[in-house]
């Protein structure tokens, strides 16, 4: 395939899954990723910065996503529950990435450059939710900790989900959720439920 040919981004974001399936992300380059793609080195920097942002390629679009589901929810919702309604729909919408999703959190799991990459996007997510909370009249700083809780409550969710095939990423929201407020309310004494 020539490099003028359509659906570069595409293909790339292909061959590169594809390899970092067979070889691990650490012994994969950017210029075995071009020629899997049947692309030059030039074209993969023109759609990406470096070999990890194609792992992380959707993050604006899904934050996006994320800011009008949140714009969308009831006005009069608490705080907490506006953002965790807006991740839910957010990962519902993943639904047809299950194992692409699999595949990125193990390859994450292995490099430590990517655990950074992750958490620079997750707080990006987390600030632009906190955002568009005081927008919405939040106190900043409960607006902070609603954005930071929720969250954490789709990192645990999003887990489970990609690790189970048939779990339901609703149901699995809400139990992180439940687990999490019980993880806050629990007195020194108490221990949280184990799911």
């Amino acid at each position: 395939m020539g490099r003028w040919e359509p659906n570069a981004v595409q293909r790339l974001q292909q061959a590169a899954w594809e390899l970092f399936a067979e070889r691990g992300y650490a012994d994969v380059t950017v210029t075995e990723i071009a020629e899997r793609a049947g692309l030059t080195k030039r074209s993969f920097f023109n759609h990406f910065a470096d070999k990890r942002e194609v792992l992380f390629a959707g993050a604006q679009a899904f934050e996006a996503d994320i800011l009008g589901y949140l714009a969308e929810t009831d006005a009069d919702a608490e705080p907490i529950d506006a953002a965790v309604a807006a991740l839910t729909r957010g990962g519902l919408d993943l639904t047809p990435y299950r194992e692409p999703a699999r595949i990125r959190r193990g390859l994450i799991a292995s490099s430590t450059e990517l655990q950074e990459r992750n958490l620079i996007k997750m707080a990006s997510l987390t600030a632009a939710i906190a955002k568009a909370l005081g927008e919405r009249q939040t106190p900043a700083r409960t607006a902070a900790f609603a954005a930071q809780a929720a969250v954490a409550a789709f990192d645990a969710a999003y887990d489970d989900w990609a690790a189970d095939a048939t779990a339901d990423f609703s149901a699995l929201m809400r139990q992180a959720l439940s687990d999490l407020r019980h993880a806050v309310d629990a007195g020194p004494d108490e221990e949280p439920p184990r799911s």
